[in-house]
């Protein structure tokens, strides 16, 4: 088992394909956490419950994000996604990585995230913290 880092291939299609709207009025964008039991990689299609996290203050499927938006950086020719740090309170729950997708579009895979490590929380805050939204460091860019 094993969650490597990436976008994933059906988003790349669907950028492609004109698919995917992340835009502010776009499309519900999800993510859900998930154990390091799971294996998830630029081959995952769509969201699933396999290996995913359960416990006090985490509801299957995850959480939406909030706040998404997307940009285009003209000077160094990127665009890139953002939303606001997600998090679930009052959690009890280990995670070593995340899936984000695309509720709206029968939960397509966009990205998979891995934490490199477990993470917990008990009866805590467990919240996922994006980097900074720009050409270089954004979680989601294309260039």
């Amino acid at each position: 088992m094993a969650i490597t880092q990436t976008l994933t291939n059906v988003f790349k299609q669907d950028c492609l394909d004109g698919a995917q709207n992340l835009g502010t009025s776009g499309d519900t964008i999800k993510i859900a956490l998930y154990t390091s039991s799971a294996t998830l990689d630029a081959s995952t299609t769509a969201y699933t419950t396999t290996n995913e996290v359960s416990g006090t203050g985490y509801t299957a499927g995850g959480t939406t994000l909030s706040s998404q938006s997307v940009t285009l950086d003209t000077t160094n020719g990127v665009a890139f996604f953002d939303a606001a740090d997600p998090s679930f309170t009052s959690a009890t729950i280990t995670a070593r990585g995340a899936l984000i997708y695309n509720n709206t579009k029968s939960n397509a895979a966009i990205a998979v995230l891995d934490f490199g490590s477990d993470f917990s929380s008990s009866n805590g805050t467990f919240q996922i913290q994006f980097p900074t939204a720009a050409h270089n460091t954004a979680l989601i860019r294309i260039s």
